[in-house]
């Protein structure tokens, strides 16, 4: 909106060009959306407070989950998407397709983590809506954006598979690209989920690979840079480095209020739309196998969630004595900011792995 305000009014304020460059709207991006969440946190958490809105406790969990966790509000995804959305409504280019594939993944995935939120506080069972239920709204959603994205994109890029370390070593999909994608933006949104378990595990790491992304989209979308890096050029994706901008101020405003020990629970409202929107920028970047690299830690929760179930499934017993596989390390003895730090560390080595394939081509 303010972009696009100020854009009209260049030739009358000549200042105003500053606002065309996507690193000065990616910093504003990022700016306003953790002012929004910082100023409407504290009320945001009284209000939920106040009307009980807090999801129940695993009773199969660690010991101290149910001491010290009963009570804690949730859905503070909510607080997380208004941030976004400030930042992205204010500062983007909203003629962008690949802004509106986003928005429309980001929103809708939100609105299903909301649903289920509020099944669970309904019901006061911590499992809310089913399995079978989430992975096919998930699919439904995913198949309706790519829909829009092909559509309003119509980019022969869509369908290309590109490898880092390689140079052009790239694979066409032909119309495989839709399933490919589907499991992309699906897997990404379940595997935050499920890390979604200890205060802040979850929000640092989206931080980071949401930096990494900002940095990945703006490259890719200018020309000199993507041809000096050896990575696809692709036309107007640098738009998206707002998007991940917010995404990182929205986040950074809300670890304020989830870091140990968390005040506010993002939830599924927060989990599925930040995993699914990431999902949603690493296929539109061209960049899946980075995502993997970068979310290497989101990879890895779900992976110890699939071992664990196959193997209780095939031989009735369990690898780790709770998935995911922070829980596990909960169950052994470890202090629950111990294992977010330690977790936070990994990150943070698996973002600077992900951004180093940018030039090891």
């Amino acid at each position: 909106m303010l972009y696009s305000l100020f854009l009209n009014l260049v030739e009358t304020f000549s200042f105003l060009n500053v606002f065309k460059y996507l690193t000065v709207r990616t910093g504003l991006a990022t700016f306003t959306s953790m002012l929004v969440v910082f100023l409407l946190g504290k009320p945001f958490i009284n209000f939920f407070s106040q009307k009980k809105i807090h999801n129940p406790i695993r009773h199969d969990g660690p010991t101290e989950h149910i001491f010290k966790k009963v009570g804690t509000p949730t859905m503070g995804g909510l607080l997380i998407l208004i941030g976004l959305f400030s930042g992205i409504l204010l500062w983007s280019d909203l003629s962008n397709p690949y802004i509106w594939f986003l928005i429309f993944i980001v929103g809708s995935f939100g609105l299903l983590g909301a649903y289920d939120d509020l099944k669970k506080i309904r019901s006061k069972d911590s499992r809310g809506v089913s399995f079978k239920f989430k992975l096919i709204s998930q699919i439904i959603l995913s198949l309706i954006g790519i829909f829009i994205l092909v559509y309003y994109v119509q980019s022969p890029e869509l369908k290309n598979f590109y490898f880092p370390f390689f140079k052009n070593l790239l694979i066409n999909l032909g119309w495989f690209f839709i399933p490919f994608y589907i499991f992309i933006i699906v897997g990404s949104s379940n595997a935050v989920n499920l890390t979604d378990g200890l205060d802040g595990l979850a929000t640092v790491p989206v931080i980071l690979v949401a930096s990494c992304f900002a940095f990945i989209s703006y490259v890719t979308g200018n020309i000199v840079f993507s041809e000096y890096l050896q990575i696809p050029y692709i036309r107007g994706v640098g738009e998206v480095s707002i998007f991940c901008g917010s995404i990182i101020g929205a986040c950074l405003g809300f670890l304020w209020f989830n870091a140990p020990p968390a005040k506010i629970f993002m939830g599924d409202t927060g989990s599925l739309s930040l995993g699914g929107s990431l999902g949603a920028v690493g296929i539109i970047t061209k960049h899946e196998i980075v995502l993997a690299i970068t979310g290497g830690l989101f990879v890895f929760e779900a992976i110890s969630v699939i071992v664990q179930v196959i193997s209780y499934k095939l031989t009735g017993k369990r690898i780790f004595k709770m998935a995911p596989i922070h829980h596990h390390f909960e169950k052994k003895g470890w202090q629950e900011s111990t294992i977010v730090i330690r977790f936070w560390i990994i990150s943070i080595i698996l973002a600077m792995i992900g951004l180093a394939t940018l030039k090891l081509r």
